[in-house]
């Protein structure tokens, strides 16, 4: 199967990074085994950008590939070490390059050398318990999880942005004319869509310089689909004019210039958006016989609709240098009227999910065990994520979380009972508790707060023991050591 060289349409899923996990340590030292906690967060995941190269003229990288994904973020560590943060993964797309989401939707139009969007963003990194630690939890036993990153589909579509664009039926001698009026070789034939892609030319006339789009040749029916239709039609979507190349040889019957000029026009009308740019029309092939004859005869009726008409000819370049300073006028007058865009970088953030209250929502709903309530919000879904199920503090301390937030008071308020099922997040991959009123885990985990450590607890033996060592250490011997005043206390 033939590779293609020239891909302007592809789909592509892409992935942001994990962000990495918290670190649930202690700080240990000689003579200070309970140092407090020491966990570092980790870092967060890559995120993945479109940045809009302009050495990359098509999409043909991700033709083949249509996955990519990002780094992930660090785990952290104990010694407050925290995690590194994952690598961007960016991807270099073609100027003009419009992406959209999987229903259509617009996300961005990448236009100019250097401009991003970032399509999936990387998760944050979960917090260590030393970031978890307060006045009240002076030593947490957990670590906050990172984040998944940011997954979507995307579509990028491209659209060539040129300065110029060709237009015509099929063998009008497009491809020969930038052939002509640049460095560009497209592929040239006798027989017609010789040309399947755009090719671009760039052409000096005088101190400007300016691209030029070859584009595939269009037939009746093409803004309908008819032949490559709106493959072909949207790359003269940002082309400043449009040069109407007119074959004055064709043998075809029931087609002339002024015909082919019509039907051309009626194809970009329909195709709509284009009503607006100038065009200018080049009576092409006057080296054939009977070309020049056919110029004269058409060039009064094409002049009576208001376009500048120039006769020329891609095989000899004659009337090339008019045709050439007569677009440059053009795209001088076109960069002169436009303000100069700088480069931006956009985030594409999902929007938050918004209800009754200002941070979640509560519906009732119905499961296989009966009555049930579904939660959602940023808020409480983030934390859902965050969350290690196998250690029972850190459920203890969502429970909190969501206790501090309202989810409980307004379960209580709309009718919810003990033992009813509570489902938090998308409904497709939603975590379901029991409901169970009335319990503040803050004030009942292990006879205290949650994240206290009773080794710290003044009133602990080892505390008394040491408490009771420097007490009598005063009165000890000359030869006496602590631990020997240790030992005696102990034997007593």
């Amino acid at each position: 199967m033939a590779v293609p060289s020239f891909v302007d349409q592809v789909r592509l899923h892409v992935v942001g990074g994990r962000g990495g996990h918290g670190v649930a340590s202690v700080h240990r030292e000689k003579f200070k085994p309970l140092g407090g906690p020491d966990g570092g967060n980790g870092g967060p995941g890559g995120s993945v950008v479109l940045r809009v190269d302009p050495d990359v003229t098509t999409l043909l990288d991700y033709h083949h590939t249509g996955s990519r994904k990002a780094e992930h973020g660090g785990q952290g560590a104990g010694g407050l070490r925290n995690g590194s943060h994952g690598a961007d993964l960016v991807l270099p797309v073609p100027d003009g390059t419009v992406v959209t989401d999987a229903q259509g939707e617009v996300l961005a139009d990448l236009v100019g050398p250097g401009t991003e969007l970032v399509v999936a963003e990387g998760g944050r990194g979960g917090l260590g318990n030393a970031a978890l630690a307060s006045s009240k939890r002076k030593a947490p036993g957990f670590a906050l999880l990172g984040e998944p990153g940011e997954e979507r589909d995307i579509s990028l579509v491209l659209k060539v942005v040129a300065d110029i664009g060709l237009v015509g039926f099929p063998s009008a001698g497009k491809s020969s004319l930038i052939a002509a009026l640049s460095r560009a070789r497209p592929k040239i034939a006798d027989y017609p869509f010789t040309t399947l892609v755009p090719n671009l030319g760039v052409v000096q006339a005088g101190d400007v310089t300016f691209t030029v789009a070859d584009v595939p040749g269009l037939i009746e029916g093409a803004s309908d689909g008819r032949g490559l239709g709106h493959d072909f039609l949207r790359h003269v979507e940002r082309c400043a004019a449009l040069v109407h190349v007119v074959d004055l040889a064709t043998l075809e019957p029931g087609r002339d210039p002024l015909a082919d000029l019509d039907v051309i026009e009626q194809e970009l009308a329909s195709y709509g958006g284009l009503e607006d740019r100038p065009r200018l029309v080049a009576l092409n092939k006057l080296d054939v016989p009977d070309g020049r004859d056919m110029a004269d005869i058409v060039i009064d009726d094409v002049r009576a609709r208001g376009w500048d008409v120039y006769r020329v000819s891609a095989a000899s370049h004659e009337g090339l240098r008019e045709l050439s300073f007569a677009m440059a006028r053009i795209v001088a007058a076109r960069r002169a009227a436009t303000p100069v865009v700088a480069p931006e970088r956009v985030v594409v953030r999902p929007t938050p999910v918004r209800g009754g209250g200002p941070e979640f929502t509560v519906t009732q709903i119905t499961v296989e065990t009966g009555a049930g309530w579904r939660v959602r919000g940023e808020k409480p879904e983030r934390w859902i994520r965050q969350t290690d199920f196998g250690n029972d503090e850190a459920v203890g301390f969502l429970a909190d979380r969501l206790n501090r937030l309202g989810v409980e008071a307004r379960l209580v308020s709309m009718g919810a009972v003990e033992g009813d099922s509570v489902l938090i997040g998308d409904p497709q991959n939603a975590v379901v508790f029991d409901f169970k009123p009335g319990l503040d885990a803050g004030a009942a985990e292990m006879l205290g707060r949650r994240g206290e450590d009773h080794r710290f607890a003044e009133d602990r033996p080892a505390a008394q023991r040491r408490r009771d060592i420097d007490e009598a250490m005063p009165e000890r011997g000359e030869t006496e050591t602590r631990a020997d005043v240790a030992r005696r206390l102990g034997e007593s």
